[in-house]
């Protein structure tokens, strides 16, 4: 009778861990199945980019004195996806939407906003008259780096948007990005008169595309 009822006792457990074990097993199948679902959910496979909504920052600066900033106006914009990441695409910008945003003006020296939309309007800077656009044309994308075609003044030299962030807000997608370019590689060749006063050769831009 002893011997039985170790018997019985043993089975028991047996079964008993084993229904634990399946049970524990079609668990975790199904937290792997939901998590799954939520990344393909959640990747972003196309994006219709906004000109309206989408901007370039840029910033040029007088080096050890101050800097100025402002932003530029996209006309066009056209951005591929693959497996969520940036494949290819373009973006132009309307060089006569110059427009500063910083406050390192002196009216009473003649320093204005004015004055510098005129300067660097000018065939001493951008020449926006005469190039009264910008573009810049993905060639290969490797990580968060789009090496493209850079196109100011008519001049076109490659260059890298580098710090590539996409990400969800709302019901909307922000691209973001970071460009920097020596000036005088497209004939902005202007230098102050003062020595004191001198202008980086680099340029720097933030491409913002907002897009749904």
């Amino acid at each position: 009778m002893k011997t039985m009822k170790t018997k019985n006792v043993i089975f028991i457990m047996i079964v008993t861990t084993g229904l634990f074990l399946a049970s524990c097993s079609q668990s975790g199948q199904k937290q792997t199945s939901e998590v799954t679902t939520e990344n393909e959910e959640t990747k972003i496979t196309n994006v219709t980019v906004s000109s309206a909504d989408s901007r370039i920052i840029w910033k040029g600066e007088m080096l050890g004195i101050y800097a100025h900033e402002g932003t530029l106006v996209l006309t066009q914009n056209d951005i591929s996806m693959k497996d969520g990441k940036i494949a290819g695409g373009s973006f132009t910008a309307d060089m006569k939407s110059i427009t500063p945003t910083d406050n390192n003006f002196n009216p009473e020296e003649g320093s204005t906003q004015e004055k510098l939309v005129g300067h660097l309007s000018s065939a001493e800077f951008f020449d926006v008259e005469q190039f009264p656009t910008a573009k810049f044309e993905i060639k290969s994308v490797k990580g968060n780096t789009a090496i493209g075609m850079l196109t100011i003044r008519g001049i076109t030299n490659e260059e890298k948007v580098e710090n590539i962030n996409i990400a969800k807000e709302g019901d909307k997608v922000k691209l973001t990005g970071d460009l920097v370019f020596d000036r005088k590689k497209y004939d902005v060749s202007w230098d102050s008169p003062m020595k004191d006063k001198i202008l980086s050769n680099d340029i720097q831009l933030k491409v913002e595309l907002i897009g749904s």
